[in-house]
């Protein structure tokens, strides 16, 4: 197997993003082939956003952007593991660190993580 099995998944693979240095999960998100091609091409982490049915290299407007350091897929090759750098300090569109930012406790959500910028003042919204 020399890429992920795109027909198995419909086209779009699930992808977990993790910082290679320590180990932090920072984001889940979909590549299709075309996504997968991109981010071997240019060692930058590109997925398919299914929001906007569009490709979408991660920090293109936040400048928040994932360099590639390690590339796995699982035994299946329906899922795959990015090792990152994340420049920037945020891997979350919210602002946050991780986009696991909250943490199931009693009965709530409790936010745990660390907030790195203001989602208004980046995205001018």
């Amino acid at each position: 197997m020399e890429k992920p099995d795109f027909k198995k998944t419909g086209g779009l693979v699930p992808t977990i993003v993790q910082d290679d240095n320590t180990g932090e999960v920072l984001m889940l998100a979909y590549m299709n082939e075309e996504a997968w091609n991109h981010t071997l091409r240019t060692g930058r982490a590109t997925f398919w956003s299914r929001s906007r049915n569009s490709l979408w290299i991660k920090g293109e407007s936040s400048g928040h952007v994932q360099i590639v350091k390690g590339i796995f897929l699982d035994c299946d090759g329906d899922t795959i593991l990015l090792r990152v750098e994340q420049i920037g300090g945020a891997a979350c569109h919210t602002g946050y660190r991780s986009c696991f930012y909250r943490k199931w406790e009693k009965g709530s959500l409790v936010t745990t993580g660390e907030k790195v910028f203001e989602p208004e003042v980046v995205y001018k919204k």
